[in-house]
């Protein structure tokens, strides 16, 4: 898999991939992106290159970088299967990304990550989300 970025882009991104393998889910996302790009704009998956565009913002917090990460991987395997992966769809990938949170808070992990995980589970389990 390739990073594409400045160095800094580069550095949290490998300290997303380290929760990512923590999670269990390394294998998962190597299977469906080849990259991961740093760009100035919207964060989103471009399915035609199997790449995954992340903004600054999205790496400052490594927690909900990789939660991003693995939906998106969830929206790539299910674009590739020629499944519905957008309107209702993206329930899916979201609920992928949920419980990948929940793997990762059970994980030998700091307070801080700890805290992060259950704040981003509260979050994204909200009604008004979900």
């Amino acid at each position: 898999m390739r990073i594409v970025g400045s160095p800094t882009f580069k550095n949290s991104v490998k300290e997303i991939l380290t929760l990512i393998r923590k999670a269990g889910y390394h294998n998962f996302l190597r299977t469906y992106i080849r990259t991961i790009a740093e760009i100035d704009g919207v964060s989103q998956l471009r399915e035609a290159e199997a790449t995954i565009w992340l903004n600054t913002d999205m790496v400052k917090d490594i927690v909900e970088g990789a939660r991003f990460i693995i939906q998106k991987t969830e929206q790539m395997k299910d674009y590739l299967a020629g499944e519905q992966y957008y309107e209702k769809g993206e329930l899916s990938t979201v609920k992928k990304s949920i419980d990948f949170l929940q793997d990762l808070r059970k994980k030998r992990l700091t307070e801080e990550l700890k805290k992060k995980c259950d704040e981003a589970i509260k979050l994204w389990t909200k009604e008004t989300i979900l």
